[in-house]
């Protein structure tokens, strides 16, 4: 129970901006709490949400409210899943061998392919969102935050390496065993269930099985350029599963 524990202040930690401490962490630790990722989503969900839906009290249905709900997120995650998605895309795009690729990943600053795919991404989102509106916008930015922490647990199941020997990647990489990966993406399907009306549940659960899907392209894409996965490469897979759910959902439930 205390490792249980451990994990999940870790992710806590790691997924969020909610300072904690842990005392122990290493792979069995690191294994439960990409387990538990999905859970610090719902935390995640339920503020991201919540400022949608307030911000559809103030200012009424439109792209302000999805603005401040996922201006909210990108605080409450330091924008640490966006900075993964622009260096994945720096790295992948830079046309460089597994080795230089990294390199690139590492930098400090962010170069014309982490540019467009942060401001692509955030354009999504918002637009998803305010097509929906705030009431059905909210609930789905919920589920896709969700969603998107479920993929990292998928990210980190095992047989998948890492790309380097050092780092969060190293330290997640293959932790996560087939029996707890498919519970956590039941219960995600089953919180995704609660979450929407009788007649529109089909076509979210649909949005979350197309975002994992595109997370494993990505995460598969990942693993072949550059050997394995990275924390940026985890990050970034928590961007495109939330605005792959958000924008289906939009195309679907509208």
């Amino acid at each position: 129970m205390r490792v249980v524990w451990a994990g999940w202040l870790l992710a806590v930690g790691m997924l969020s901006v909610f300072p904690v401490r842990v005392r122990e962490v290493d792979r069995r630790v690191a294994g439960w709490a990409m387990v538990l990722a999905p859970g610090v989503g719902v935390g995640l969900g339920v503020f991201g949400g919540g400022l949608v839906w307030g911000g559809g009290v103030v200012f009424g249905e439109g792209v302000l409210a999805g603005v401040v709900g996922v201006a909210g997120l990108a605080w409450a995650t330091r924008g640490l899943h966006l900075d993964g998605l622009a260096d994945l895309a720096d790295g992948l795009g830079s046309g460089k061998e597994a080795g230089g690729a990294l390199a690139v990943m590492k930098r400090s600053d962010i170069g014309p392919f982490g540019v467009v795919a942060v401001v692509l991404n955030l354009l999504l989102q918002v637009g998803a969102v305010a097509q929906m509106g705030a009431q059905v916008g909210a609930v789905v930015l919920g589920v896709a935050c969700v969603a998107g922490r479920l993929a990292v647990t998928w990210g980190c199941r095992e047989g998948v390496p890492s790309a380097r020997e050092e780092g969060l990647g190293a330290l997640v990489a293959g932790t996560v065993g087939w029996v707890r990966a498919v519970t956590a993406t039941a219960i995600t399907v089953a919180l995704t269930f609660l979450a929407m009306s009788r007649d529109g549940w089909i076509y979210l659960v649909s949005a979350v099985g197309l975002g994992l899907l595109v997370a494993w392209g990505v995460r598969r894409r990942a693993v072949r350029r550059l050997g394995g996965v990275t924390g940026d490469v985890l990050g970034s897979l928590v961007e495109v599963t939330t605005t792959t759910v958000l924008v289906t959902a939009a195309a679907l439930l509208t």
